[in-house]
């Protein structure tokens, strides 16, 4: 299975969305042992807190990729979003409560944000003369987005396509990889375990205290501790509740 694995990259260079937390780590490990050279992007784009750009350099060192690029761009010029304007992070006690809110798409969806990313992404393959991206969304357990969906990942790889000199001169045929779309969060958990993920280096909470540390209550908290008690494995981070 490995070799397969490592027959889909071939050494091809690809560009991979390494946010430092629980999906984006499993992908770069995922397209690491297909046998891609990865290069990760990560962002610096007005979020509430540098704590996932720490854990997005960790994660690159521990994987090893060919190159890292941290892109500065402020999102929070527009605000609109519970990470990037003055706007409270939703709290619940438990995964259960946040299901039974039943809130829709949340406060914490940041406006076109994967069109951006995914944007930045094509930019730098095409001067890579890379034709494969890579990026941790899912439709199972996640909070909502709708840059999340299958329907929107489809979408961008037809406009990766059609806006972009390689695609339009036949250079390359851009892909857009989203491996984690069908596995929830106890599934995502379990790939990246058995690629040897060391999870205690990923951060997840959109609101962590000033040290650090993971508040436990936040959607993206609720729905990792519920995916390592699924996958019946225990979280190596820490927790303020």
């Amino acid at each position: 299975m490995m070799a397969d694995m490592m027959r889909k990259g071939a050494g091809r260079p690809a560009v991979v969305l390494v946010s430092g937390g629980l999906d984006s780590t499993t992908v770069l490990a995922i397209a690491k042992a297909e046998g891609y050279r990865v290069n990760a992007l990560s962002f610096r784009y007005g979020q509430r807190h540098s704590v996932e750009l720490d854990a997005a350099r960790r994660v690159v060192e521990a994987v090893g990729v060919d190159r890292h690029v941290v892109a500065d761009i402020d999102l929070r010029a527009f605000g609109g979003s519970a990470l990037t304007d003055a706007i409270a992070v939703p709290k619940h006690g438990s995964a259960a409560e946040l299901q039974a809110a039943g809130q829709g798409i949340p406060v914490t969806y940041v406006p076109a944000r994967n069109t951006v990313f995914l944007s930045f992404a094509l930019a730098w393959a095409e001067t890579l003369g890379a034709s494969d991206l890579f990026i941790g969304v899912n439709a199972l357990d996640y909070s909502g987005y709708p840059d999340c969906r299958p329907e929107y990942i489809a979408a961008f790889e037809t406009l990766a396509n059609l806006a972009t000199k390689a695609g339009v001169e036949g250079t390359s045929r851009f892909k857009i990889h989203a491996p984690l779309m069908t596995l929830d969060k106890a599934g995502i958990i379990r790939r990246g375990l058995g690629l040897g993920i060391d999870y205690g280096l990923t951060h997840s909470c959109y609101d962590p205290t000033p040290d650090g540390v993971s508040c436990g209550a936040c959607d993206s908290c609720l729905l990792r501790l519920k995916g390592f008690a699924e996958a019946g494995a225990t979280d190596p981070i820490r927790y303020a509740r």
